[in-house]
């Protein structure tokens, strides 16, 4: 058999490797610590007799106790394209809050990194 041919093939199962190694290597989340809080996206009702802001500082104040603290975990209040907050909340508030009225669905939000073509536009 020509070595010359297997040189090429131990090239790529080496670059694979290294891949590999690194993915495996890669920095994971800072907040790994399952009770830490972390960004949730919380779908709601949409609101009938309020302002959303103040229906999700008083949605979030039922779990977190106090309308300070819900105020100062809410990130953001989403009123156009769907009904919700954004909250910095640990695993046993997305719990609670899971089971409050009018809570439809409560996600961890994600960051993606959009990838474009050869010309990388961004």
């Amino acid at each position: 058999m020509n070595t010359l041919l297997l040189k090429p093939c131990c090239f790529i199962v080496i670059f694979a490797l290294i891949i590999i190694a690194m993915a495996d290597s890669a920095p994971k989340s800072i907040a790994s610590d399952s009770s830490a809080p972390a960004v949730h996206i919380i779908y709601t009702e949409k609101p009938q007799e309020e302002e959303p802001e103040t229906y999700h500082i008083r949605t979030l104040t039922a779990v977190l106790g106090s309308e300070d603290a819900a105020k100062e975990a809410l990130l953001y209040s989403y009123k156009s394209a769907a009904s919700g907050f954004s909250a910095k909340l640990t695993p046993e508030q997305v719990a609670q809050i899971s089971k409050q009225p009018g809570v439809l669905q409560v996600v961890p939000s994600q960051t993606v990194q959009l990838h474009s073509g050869p010309n990388k536009l961004h």
